[in-house]
């Protein structure tokens, strides 16, 4: 058990570290969405894992026999998560679209991504040092996490924070 204020890792690191088609595609990532470093994509990964872990284990037991309640709920609120957030789209009803999800589904909905293609900055960099900073806020609040993935509601909220010195 460790400190309780210190949280575990949120990734999980790659299981051949030196791999050489992995490296190339992580590089693409890394330059396509502006990351700080490979960190954040295994970020991204750990998320989608998770996710098709949780939807797999629903589909088995659909397979096995006849699903409990408890089962159809948490699909559904997996399902309505995912397209409150932008990574499934809204016409999708399967599970089996959980599970073709990609990296870049998720780096999509990041912040600095959002920031950059809303044209509030002139490059994926340049917007992930206004965020850093704090000159961005999300309905009305400074948000400084370049990671923070934003909501289909919160995108036309993005803005500059208003109370800070530009």
């Amino acid at each position: 058990m460790g400190h309780p204020k210190r949280r575990g890792k949120r990734y999980e690191k790659p299981r051949r570290p030196w791999e050489m088609k992995r490296i190339k595609e992580e590089k693409e990532l890394t330059e396509m969405y502006g990351l700080k470093n490979k960190r954040e994509i295994w970020k991204a990964a750990s998320i989608i894992i998770k996710y098709r872990r949780e939807i797999r284990a629903i589909l088995a037991e659909i397979a096995g026999m006849k699903p409990t309640e408890h089962t159809l709920r948490k699909q559904e609120a997996i399902l309505a998560a995912l397209r409150r957030r932008g990574i499934l789209k809204e016409t999708s009803l399967r599970l089996e679209d959980v599970l073709a999800l990609r990296i870049d589904d998720i780096l999509e909905r990041r912040l600095q991504t959002r920031v950059y293609k809303k044209g509030l900055s002139n490059s994926l960099k340049h917007a992930r040092q206004l965020i850093v900073h704090g000159h961005i806020a999300v309905n009305g609040r400074r948000v400084t996490i370049p990671s923070y993935i934003i909501d289909i509601e919160e995108e036309g909220k993005i803005g500059y924070y208003e109370k800070g010195e530009f």
